[in-house]
């Protein structure tokens, strides 16, 4: 019987073990941590939102931008939820985010434990891989507490973020003995730390507002939703939909900036015309409670102070040059990214294992027959919404596939 190795036992590892059990394999899964699934338990803030059906190519990145999109289409969302339905879970759409019924990531990570059970999956957990060696026939796989032979060897070990769920990064160098380049691995969906030391006066602030990355007089990544304010920079769900170029510009040594526009819906010139109307509204107002109402008083208070504003003068002795410093404020509130919080903070990262260096339609490495590749340890990351996981569960299960000997599917998208 073809042995598989499967190294690491997160999501990927889980599936890649399932799969290739499920088509005749003997499975070995090797996880470093005392149990299987860890970091799975808090994903979508504890529900596990394990995928999306709002599916495009750009919701992926990678070095190799084709690479994700070919291996999502070996198992995309409608086959995702077909699984978890087989094996247990029933799921529910909000908006297109897909959860368990019971909200519980540790549904998920149960229902898999039963699986792995049922299919006499041989979990092996505190041992940590130290070399995997090509051999004749197979591969050695050099542990601290021994040798294991196997067939073929699927190494899904994660990447550096959330180490304190197991994931160190350790995957990397075992890939790079291999002959595997690594693309410089940094912190996505992350938050961003700034220079401006304001922040203390606006922490604890969400607004919704719209987020862009500049460097070298360009834009190079934007998106809108809740901005979160925080002691030292900027965070929420558009801060790490776009952290990932943050990321990278810094690494580069490039100057970076965020503008934050907090009322995306208007022009800077219909900012103009609209506080030209409040001032002639309510021409007594007192220029401090001017913006009262419109935004948070935190928020208002800074852009008052910053636009040179007298609080004490009147709304309407405001002359335009005042509203026209306050519009900029509100819709180009420019700061200044010096550093993306560490892996410790980062939900996933962006870099890895170069994908030109694997074949998507296997998963198998281009330089060594027999070794397959799945989940994060590859330059692959999705935005927030269920994508990562997405990507995490096509990749095991194409990986499963092709390491148990089974052929790989059509595109599901054809």
């Amino acid at each position: 019987m073809n042995t598989v190795a499967v190294i690491g036992g997160g999501a990927s590892g889980m599936m890649a073990a399932v799969t290739a059990a499920s088509n005749g394999s003997h499975v070995i899964l090797l996880e470093q941590n005392d149990k299987i699934g860890k970091k799975l338990l808090s994903t979508g803030n504890g529900r596990c939102n394990f995928t999306n059906i709002n599916q495009e190519p750009v919701f992926y990145h990678s070095e190799n931008p084709e690479f994700p999109w070919q291996v999502v289409g070996h198992f995309n969302a409608q086959n995702i939820i077909s699984f978890f339905l087989q094996i247990g879970v029933y799921s529910k759409n909000r908006n297109g985010y897909i959860y368990p019924n019971s909200d519980q990531a540790r549904a998920v990570l149960d229902v898999f434990r039963m699986e792995i059970d049922r299919l006499g999956i041989e979990v092996r957990t505190g041992i940590r891989c130290r070399e995997i060696r090509p051999v004749k026939q197979g591969f050695s796989i050099t542990t601290v507490h021994g040798t294991i032979r196997a067939d073929r060897v699927i190494l899904c070990t994660g990447s550096k973020a959330a180490p304190s769920t197991g994931s160190d990064g350790s995957g990397y160098g075992l890939a790079k003995d291999l002959g595997h380049r690594i693309i410089p691995v940094l912190p996505a969906l992350v938050q961003l730390r700034c220079r401006e030391n304001f922040f203390r006066r606006i922490a604890g602030v969400r607004a919704q507002g719209t987020v862009s990355i500049w460097s070298e007089d360009m834009c190079i990544a934007r998106d809108t939703g809740e901005i979160q304010l925080t002691d030292y920079g900027i965070s929420g769900i558009p801060v790490f939909q776009v952290s990932r170029y943050a990321s990278k510009l810094l690494y580069e040594k490039k100057e970076v900036y965020a503008y934050l526009d907090f009322m995306p819906d208007l022009t800077k010139e219909q900012m103009c015309a609209f506080l030209r109307a409040r001032a002639s509204a309510r021409p007594d107002k007192s220029g401090g409670m001017f913006l009262t109402g419109l935004f948070h008083q935190k928020l208002s208070d800074l852009w008052i102070r910053l636009a040179g504003v007298p609080a004490d003068r009147n709304a309407g002795e405001l002359s335009d040059e005042d509203l026209e410093k306050l519009a900029g404020m509100i819709k180009e509130f420019r700061v200044c990214v010096t550093a993306a919080n560490p892996f410790e903070k980062a939900q996933v990262c962006c870099g890895g294992v170069d994908t030109r260096e694997v074949e998507p339609e296997t998963m198998e490495s281009l330089y060594v027959p027999g070794l397959y590749f799945a989940g994060e340890l590859l330059d692959v990351d999705g935005m927030c919404g269920g994508y990562n996981l997405t990507f995490a569960w096509a990749s095991g299960y194409t990986a499963g596939l092709a390491a148990s000997g089974a052929f790989a599917p059509q595109d599901s998208k054809d």
